[in-house]
């Protein structure tokens, strides 16, 4: 020991302390790098399994399908059919669809569990007159409509109409069944007003049929001679509109 009390120094061992405490970080950082690698080829290796395995999985589907999908002497098969109630929900989706176009004409609806509920709201020159119902049976095992009951008139064609349009074809029945009350209240209409606008020129009480496509009546035109007297018969030929085909005077 010196006289100030310290300790002889040894630049050697030092020196050798210094070194071996660096080597051991060195070895530290070394194994720690190691283990960080082996770490992730491990991960590597596990995902490149995984990946096969889908792979395989995937390719098998694939076959199966493309099995599945040629019939016998590689002819395709025919597309499964859907359900009934697939059917059955598409009919509705497009039923919601039609009524929201048809109450722009007159035409209301509502779906219920057991069909289509329909109502005909007829009009002539802007003015509301008559409404007429009819209820549709919707059968799922057939996918058709069937009439359940209505009051449409019994001189409109519904019969005819519902072979003629449906089952295919509900929106062209509807339309066309809207068509037919909306002319006869129109022809009905109008001979009522004339009635009312001419009643001292019209002579007697003018003749028609319940469908109204067929009117008779004397019209008298007032002159210096007399009163001049004609029959006149309006024919409509077509019972769909409200507008005379034929005009006879007499």
């Amino acid at each position: 020991r010196l006289e100030s009390g310290a300790y002889p120094a040894f630049p050697g061992v030092l020196a050798h302390l210094e070194m071996l405490e660096f080597r051991a970080r060195r070895e530290a950082m070394e194994q720690e790098e190691k283990e960080r690698r082996e770490e992730k080829s491990a991960f590597l290796k596990a995902k490149i399994r995984e990946l096969r395995l889908r792979r395989d999985q995937l390719r098998e589907k694939l076959e199966r399908l493309e099995k599945a999908q040629l019939g016998k002497e590689g002819i395709p098969s025919d597309p499964p059919l859907p359900s009934p109630r697939e059917v059955l929900e598409w009919k509705i989706r497009n039923l919601r669809e039609l009524l929201r176009v048809f109450r722009l004409t007159g035409i209301s609806g509502k779906l219920s569990k057991r069909g289509l509920s329909v109502s005909f709201h007829t009009a002539f020159e802007g003015s509301f007159l008559d409404s007429f119902h009819l209820e549709l049976l919707l059968r799922p095992e057939s996918r058709e409509f069937r009439i359940r009951r209505h009051s449409i008139p019994p001189f409109i064609p519904l019969e005819q109409l519902s072979r003629k349009f449906l089952p295919s074809d509900l929106r062209g029945f509807l339309d066309a069944l809207f068509r037919h009350l909306n002319a006869f209240v129109g022809r009905r209409q109008q001979l009522e007003q004339f009635q009312e606008q001419f009643s001292d020129r019209i002579q007697g009480i003018p003749e028609r049929n319940s469908l109204c496509n067929l009117l008779s009546f004397r019209y008298s035109i007032p002159g210096k001679s007399g009163n001049g007297a004609f029959r006149v018969r309006l024919r409509y030929g077509d019972a769909g509109r409200s507008l005379p085909t034929e005009v006879a005077v007499t």
